[in-house]
């Protein structure tokens, strides 16, 4: 019983692993554009959307206007493919157009706000996929810039962050068939926000909401939580079987108990015990093994280890096998002192 606890914390463990890790991947410069709220383009029809929204000067200069409105950064966001003389293939990037006022030097996404027209700021990500550093040169859409700085790690859609000059994105994004319009406002304030939107054709969520805007990230989260959430409904079936074919086997040792004077509470609590005995060793043996394995797999795949995706898990499965152990009980409930005594035979 606790090998299976144990291999089910595993399967459970480092499938959350990696659902941490591909939405990191997926949405972690998002999260970190510094708002209130994130203001993108409501289409006529749809919802809105990172990969077409465009918002032009007049609606910049409306939310910059709207009372209780601190500040307004327009910040344009499009995948490019980028070069450099290290690497022979071209790297898809996620390139930010990024003005000095967006946010302290001390966020990762403003740290790589490069300082001219002529530089970018690569993210972890990047400088290691062209394999570039400070004072290296990149091509990004026929253009040529010098890496001005290398910051964390930060992904967008997939691809590592590319940090450049509005001008410079501007130019970069028409290259690839945009606007050059900001794709998204990054807002601080406390305005009548419905309404704001509204006047302007526009949609302001938090920046954790606005995570619904990035299509790959709802059908690819939906599709491994609800496989996390499966998981968790087998384990509870699973571990609830095995407690309850331990418990019958020992239905006329509980009965005996009973005839003696034990009371049903004194049963229950000793039955729990036991079975939490059981999960906690067989939880901590799966927990270990993820630890383990998700260090390794983290240098080849997208995976995150940290408490969400270890003990959040781990406290569900704790509570699920006591459920499943507490169901099984029933037949302590009702064990019949008369049965040990031989009454039926």
């Amino acid at each position: 019983m606790g090998a299976v606890v144990a291999l089910i914390t595993l399967l459970v463990g480092f499938l959350a692993g990696l659902t941490g890790g591909l939405a990191a991947q997926n949405v972690s410069a998002v999260l970190e554009l510094p708002a209130d709220r994130l203001v993108l383009q409501q289409p006529d029809n749809g919802s809105p959307s990172f990969a077409s929204s465009t918002l032009d000067r007049q609606t910049v200069q409306a939310w910059a206007r709207a009372d209780g409105v601190e500040a307004v950064t327009p910040i344009g966001i499009v995948q490019s493919r980028a070069t450099s003389s290290a690497v022979s293939e071209a790297t898809g990037v996620a390139l930010f157009g990024l003005p000095e006022s967006a946010g302290s030097g001390s966020d990762p996404l403003a740290a790589l706000i490069p300082g001219s027209d002529g530089e970018v700021g690569l993210s972890a990500g990047a400088a290691e996929a062209l394999d570039a550093a400070v004072g290296d040169t990149i091509t990004v859409s026929g253009t040529v810039f010098t890496v001005a700085s290398v910051g964390d790690d930060l992904w967008y859609s997939h691809t590592p962050v590319v940090a450049m000059t509005p001008q410079a994105w501007s130019a970069a994004s028409k290259q690839v068939g945009g606007t050059g319009e900001a794709t998204v406002l990054a807002v601080t304030g406390s305005p009548d926000w419905t309404a704001v939107a509204d006047e302007t054709g526009t949609v302001a969520q938090t920046p954790l909401a606005s995570l619904t805007a990035l299509e790959a990230f709802t059908s690819e989260i939906g599709s491994l939580g609800l496989m996390i959430a499966m998981l968790f409904g087998i384990s509870a079936l699973v571990v609830g079987a095995f407690f309850t074919v331990w418990t019958m086997q020992r239905a006329s040792d509980i009965a005996v108990l009973k005839a003696l004077g034990a009371t049903t509470g004194s049963l229950v609590r000793d039955a729990l015990g036991q079975a939490l005995v059981v999960l906690v060793s067989g939880i901590a043996v799966g927990l270990l093994a993820v630890v383990g394995l998700g260090a390794v797999a983290g240098q080849a795949l997208p995976f995150i280890l940290s408490p969400l995706t270890t003990l959040a898990p781990a406290a569900v499965m704790t509570l699920l096998g006591l459920a499943g152990a507490a169901f099984a009980l029933r037949s302590v409930t009702k064990a019949d002192p008369l049965t040990a005594l031989g009454s039926n035979r």
